[in-house]
């Protein structure tokens, strides 16, 4: 194992990747409009900038976390850094729609290698225990602050080119990359034993893509089409062929045995609903602010900055309060701050309270993010064997890309039903309610996991529960 500054140094070249993993999400929200009208793109077309990354981040996870396990976590890092690179600069300079929508899916394809292999490189070079939630903590609340922060940035730098929001990452990302060639651990080269489920791969990506372009075609194909059906028919016979693939494989890709923790499952669902919800949320509050309100992008990208603020700045206590007072409680406490945010956007109006209701909605948000979070990564990632830690956090960043996803084409499709296609306040607070259900259920599941004694006992000295099927 590595000296500790060189542990912590390479924390910080991870905490830099994964902010730009996560600012891509958002970032480019704010931007949409000067994209749309300097490429000549349709409504349909413009929603695949945002899509397009979606796609190829939330449907290549899990394969991106296995193939870390497998070809060596550094290694996979390394290269997948440096296509992200170049994708962020051709994404900058093109003038053609096709082709930034081309170069945003190679992106999140990219992502999707970095983020698993990122996180397990620190599970597997950190021991577990006080200094793994540290560094966890700090890892997570990048991630969040990234989330958080990604419309700021994006309303600062759309006020100069909109260009500018999607080559900023071209030099951070270089940055990034020649420091970690230095400070990454060796160790994070070795391999997990077993061989490629290449079926497997095959089936659980057809899966999670079809999956994310059913949901984000069905508003405008309609969710009762045959179109719509039919996808969401394949999917399920896709999932279930994978289910019987991975079943009888002697090196599955994902060894179904992962799932008979509770703690992980509940983790699984926590952040789905956290991202989903949240991801949403940000596009309505947009689609608010600048097209009902008539702020201008800068004015929009500060509203959303006391949530990023409150991140940031809490990001290195989250640690200290996981090992305190157990993730569980942290997690519903996250949990009813953002239906408390969520909530408190019910009240919008034409002429909304700046101090009175965005700023202490906000707020509420950022609490949730900055507890639930990081706690929501310890929580999925505790007591999983070095070999299994890409499998672990794959499946946790799939579960919050794939929830951003679906949550966004159910709230779109609330948006613009019966409306005609003119924005109300009675859409916008519908498309909210979809988003305050949601954080309440994930209240729920919550708080079923400080109900359950043994997770809590589980958390406080883990046990390695995770036999073969």
């Amino acid at each position: 194992m590595s000296s500790s500054s060189s542990r912590w140094g390479a924390l910080a070249v991870l905490c830099a990747v994964i902010f730009l993993d996560a600012l891509d999400v958002s970032m480019v929200g704010v931007a949409l409009p000067a994209i749309q009208h300097d490429l000549g793109l349709s409504t349909s077309s413009l929603q695949w900038v945002v899509s397009g990354y979606v796609l190829g981040y939330g449907g290549l996870l899990l394969l991106g976390g296995r193939t870390a396990d497998l070809l060596g976590r550094r290694r996979v890092f390394l290269v997948a850094l440096g296509v992200f690179a170049v994708a962020s600069l051709l994404g900058g300079i093109v003038d053609d729609g096709g082709l930034l929508i081309a170069a945003r899916f190679v992106k999140g394809v990219a992502a999707a290698f970095t983020a698993p292999a990122a996180l397990s490189i620190i599970t597997t070079t950190f021991p577990e225990g006080p200094e793994r939630n540290k560094a966890l903590s700090i890892f997570t609340a990048c991630g969040a602050s990234g989330y958080s922060l990604g419309l700021v940035l994006s309303g600062l730098l759309t006020e100069i080119g909109w260009r500018w929001t999607l080559l900023m990452p071209v030099p951070v990302a270089i940055i990034a990359l020649v420091a970690a060639l230095k400070v990454l651990p060796r160790g994070a080269e070795e391999r997990a034993e077993g061989g490629h489920d290449l079926l497997g791969a095959v089936l659980i990506t057809a899966s999670m893509l079809l999956l994310v372009f059913t949901v984000v075609q069905a508003p405008e194909a309609g969710w009762a089409s045959l179109q719509t059906i039919g996808s969401l028919v394949a999917v399920v016979v896709l999932l279930g062929l994978f289910v019987f693939t991975e079943l009888r494989m002697k090196h599955p890709l994902v060894r179904l045995g992962i799932l008979r923790s509770g703690s992980i499952v509940r983790a699984n669902l926590g952040l789905l609903i956290l991202m989903g919800s949240y991801v949403a949320f940000q596009f309505v509050a947009m689609q608010y602010f600048q097209n009902l309100l008539h702020w201008s992008a800068l004015g929009t990208a500060l509203a959303f900055l006391p949530a990023g603020l409150l991140v940031a700045v809490s990001s290195t206590k989250m640690g200290d309060f996981a090992d305190r007072f157990g993730t569980g409680k942290l997690i519903v406490i996250g949990a009813a701050a953002l239906a408390g945010g969520y909530a408190m956007f019910l009240g919008i109006d034409e002429t909304p309270s700046l101090w009175g209701l965005v700023v202490p909605g906000m707020l509420l948000m950022g609490v949730a993010f900055a507890l639930s979070f990081p706690s929501l990564n310890i929580q999925a990632t505790n007591g999983v064997d070095d070999d299994e830690q890409g499998l672990a956090s794959g499946l946790l960043n799939t579960s919050g890309q794939v929830g951003g996803a679906i949550v966004l084409a159910v709230v779109t499709a609330v948006l613009t039903s019966g409306s005609e296609g003119t924005l109300t306040i009675g859409a916008l607070r519908s498309a909210i309610v979809v988003a305050l259900v949601l954080a309440v259920i994930g209240l729920g599941v919550a708080l079923t996991g400080v109900r359950d004694r043994k997770a809590v006992a589980a958390e406080e000295e883990p046990v390695k529960v995770y036999e073969t099927v």
